[in-house]
């Protein structure tokens, strides 16, 4: 059974205010924040505009690749605003003396926007055949191992 499913089964029938939280979990300490940045995330736009592939280019490699023909490079931007990548894409600029038949590329203004967890960083950014490639990597966590010292009273 997926955690997903575990979790609808479970909370069935219980209130609202007493459903569990991440924040509220008992081994989570400290995670307030986590449930947060859920939050965040849920609020980003649900639109599929433009397309996106998430892909995994190595152990710690990532890459977002997103379609975004009919922009140039000067259309678009890239930031990365309190652990959150945002990519801007401004519509193109119409050319009065176009009349189009049929439109049916899309060149609308767009924002995505991904939640980048700790220790990811952007890498670079390339754009190729209408396709703009976004590769992240995620830092190496480093292994802390500490001893507690147990004090008399």
């Amino acid at each position: 059974m997926r955690g997903r499913e575990m979790q609808r089964r479970f909370c069935k029938g219980l209130p609202e205010m007493t459903k569990p939280t991440f924040g509220s979990h008992p081994f989570l300490l400290g995670f307030e924040q986590l449930e947060r940045l859920v939050e965040r995330t849920a609020k980003a736009s649900a639109d599929g505009y433009p397309p996106f592939n998430i892909e995994q280019t190595s152990e710690r490699g990532y890459r977002i690749t997103l379609a975004v023909a009919g922009f140039r490079e000067s259309d678009l931007s890239i930031t990365v605003e309190d652990r959150q990548l945002v990519i801007r894409g401004k519509g193109g600029s119409e050319d009065g003396e176009r009349v189009f038949l049929h439109r049916g590329i899309a060149a609308r203004a767009f924002q995505k926007s991904f939640v980048l967890a700790d220790g990811v960083e952007v890498k670079g950014a390339t754009m190729e055949h209408g396709l703009l490639h976004i590769d992240l990597e995620k830092a190496e966590p480093e292994s802390v191992v500490q001893t507690i010292e147990i004090r008399k009273r």
